[in-house]
């Protein structure tokens, strides 16, 4: 952990991790352990930094040991200081290393798979010595997998929430999926105010709000409510709903060729945004090779290599 400047001067190394640790643990003994340190040593560092202080940081009584306020209020100012050192710090290394190591990138959805695999081309001329690993996510898994380190990219539609977003790589018209006998289907293009008249059938609850709120929205840009309908674990599961007669969707262009059904029937939406796609990733995992990832992908992108406007 690197020293950060705190209101009193500049605090040594020991006394910021002292002081965290000791934030989250509210232990002694257990801060002791977890940076390898006594009990007493613990100790004498807080008082040393509360002289600097001037105040109490900790109430310490035979049972209990609670931040004050004045503690409180350095460890919110201090922690978000010191996360932002160490960051600066390991994308120097990365910088310094050059871009090795191993890259775990994903695509969510087949039409996102082709752009994703010239990335990974470009990405592997201009970095050899990274190794690139390539797999598919679903609904149920996309965000699972970035948050918990399985992946460091994922190819996916936005809005993404929570998550860093990269340059828009993949744009497409909005289609409506009905059953192939439904009366929407001999229609040359809806609008979105046919949302209010029938059920749409739902993500699963894994996804983001935001997203949720973009795909299938609660209401019609008029503000009439819009049914919602069961809701799906995967894609394929969602279009059958459909097919069932449950309910209609909103989907992208690209199921014509990629989920081609012959009970379903796929109707343009005249009056609907285009959906954007393009790199998400965990932003406490923008490290060197993520940020030439992205790089790549985008002048992939920007080449038509992968982008298809409607």
């Amino acid at each position: 952990m690197l020293c950060a400047k705190g209101r009193g001067g500049m605090l040594e190394r020991l006394e910021t991790e002292v002081f965290l640790a000791l934030a989250e643990e509210l232990h002694f003994g257990r801060t002791g352990e977890r940076l390898g340190l006594t009990t007493g040593r613990v100790s004498q560092v807080v008082r040393k930094l509360e002289r600097r202080v001037g105040a109490p940081l900790f109430d310490r009584t035979s049972r209990s040991v609670r931040l004050t306020p004045v503690g409180r209020q350095l460890a919110g100012d201090l922690a978000p200081v010191v996360a932002a050192m160490e960051e600066a710090l390991r994308r120097a290394v990365d910088a310094a290393r050059g871009v090795t190591g191993e890259l775990r990138v994903a695509f969510l959805g087949e039409w996102t798979a082709p752009v994703l695999l010239r990335a990974v081309a470009l990405f592997g001329e201009r970095h050899p010595d990274c190794r690139v690993d390539v797999r598919e996510v679903q609904l149920s898994n996309s965000r699972s997998s970035l948050e918990d380190g399985s992946i460091d990219i994922l190819v996916a539609s936005y809005p993404f929430d929570g998550m860093s977003l990269g340059p828009v790589l993949l744009t497409e018209r909005r289609a409506l999926a009905v059953p192939a006998g439904h009366p929407l289907a001999a229609e040359a293009s809806v609008s979105l105010e046919v949302l209010a008249d029938h059920p749409v059938v739902q993500y699963p609850a894994v996804t983001s709000v935001g997203f949720k709120r973009d795909r299938t929205p609660d209401r019609t840009p008029s503000g009439r409510p819009a049914p919602k309908g069961p809701s799906g674990a995967t894609f394929s599961e969602m279009l059958s709903l459909v097919a069932m007669g449950r309910g209609v969707l909103p989907v992208g262009e690209h199921c014509r060729q990629y989920y081609p059904r012959p009970d379903l029937a796929y109707v343009p939406i005249h009056d609907a945004p285009p959906i954007e796609r393009g790199p998400v990733w965990l932003p406490a995992n923008t490290t060197e090779r993520v940020r030439e990832f992205v790089r790549a992908a985008a002048e992939v992108a920007a080449g038509g290599a992968g982008r298809r406007n409607g």
